[in-house]
């Protein structure tokens, strides 16, 4: 019986369990499925009411899939990993990984963010924490509000890996009739495109708490598309990466939907509130308040220019006021829309 443990009982994790519970029905696996919840409570919700009701509501779990508080527990034996705990957490959860993991174990990123200090993207932390082979670590992203995948809507989405027969792997765990998995092995391209859509996410977002119109999203929105393509091709990341699920697929998902925690986040800036009373009123965390700077510092090391990003790190860092932000994105120079 295949193992695997899913650490982060939050929206996502708690959903991408579920994913995989449908999916080993469909295929007629039985796996065994455990979630690390930070909290014992939720742990017990999970095993004993199929619920986790901060998070999914009254969304029914399968009875499939466990959950446990021990760390060490989910990880022991496990040959699948997935990760879904917040991104500058995550270091500190891999010691536990490192000390319990198999030596064949496959890591899975759900995780759209960037390490502070570091500037490191996920996979980059897992390789380097863990000394694994890029061949053994999996990122999966796209379109994916949790709410509306536990919900059962069709959803599709990328899973990518160096190795394209580990990225199969992985993608048929999670391919069911509402969950379609597309694979690609352009890590760094789709890292990229989910770590800087949560800031265009939040400068959205600003524009409905500033009570902008539709031009001035539309425009936000394909401004930032450009911004975040510019960075991850100077990376390493392929162009049509960003014309996907992963790319445009996953930055209008996370602009347009109110269920979005950045956009929501950001439509509390816009409105007034400080970073620390917008963090404060939500009950999850918006990756883009942690990461901005880092995407900025990783901008300036390789001399790209992200204007947006820049804006939006300014207002969360009370050096710019929010009603600034618009006026400061049309007052740049003029040149080719191409740049």
């Amino acid at each position: 019986m295949t193992k695997i443990a899913v650490l982060g009982a939050g929206s996502w994790g708690t959903t991408f369990a579920k994913v995989v519970a449908d999916a080993a029905v469909l295929s007629g696996h039985d796996p065994s499925i455990v979630l690390w919840a930070r909290r014992d409570e939720v742990a017990a919700e999970i095993t004993d009411s199929h619920t986790n009701a901060t998070y999914l509501g009254e969304t029914r779990l399968p009875e499939s899939i466990t959950a446990t508080s021990d760390l060490t527990e989910a990880v022991r034996d496990a040959e699948i990993i997935v990760l879904a705990v917040p991104a500058q957490s995550l270091r500190s959860h891999l010691e536990v990984v490192r000390e319990n993991m198999l030596d064949s174990a496959v890591l899975v990123s759900l995780i759209k963010g960037l390490e502070r200090r570091t500037d490191l993207r996920m996979s980059e932390v897992i390789a380097a924490e863990l000394n694994i082979a890029a061949d053994r670590i999996v990122v999966v992203s796209g379109p994916n509000l949790a709410m509306e995948i536990a919900r059962e809507q069709p959803t599709a989405s990328v899973v990518a890996c160096a190795d394209e027969g580990t990225a199969e792997r992985v993608a048929a765990l999670c391919n069911n009739h509402y969950f379609r998995p597309y694979t690609n092995t352009d890590v760094t391209g789709v890292e990229i495109a989910g770590i800087v859509k949560n800031v265009i996410a939040l400068a959205v977002g600003i524009c409905d708490g500033q009570q902008l119109g539709d031009n001035s999203k539309a425009s936000v929105i394909t401004r930032g598309l450009a911004e975040t393509t510019r960075l991850a091709t100077v990376l390493g990341g392929r162009l049509e990466t960003f014309s996907g699920l992963a790319g445009l697929g996953d930055l209008v998902a996370t602009c347009a939907s109110p269920l979005s925690r950045n956009r929501s986040a950001g439509r509390l800036l816009g409105e007034g509130l400080s970073a620390e009373e917008a963090t404060a009123k939500l009950s999850q965390t918006a990756e883009g308040m942690k990461s901005g700077s880092a995407v900025v510092e990783l901008a300036r090391q390789h001399d790209i220019e992200m204007p947006i990003c820049e804006a939006v790190v300014a207002v969360l860092e009370g050096k710019l006021p929010v009603d600034r932000l618009a006026s400061l994105l049309l007052a740049r120079d003029l040149k080719a829309e191409g740049n």
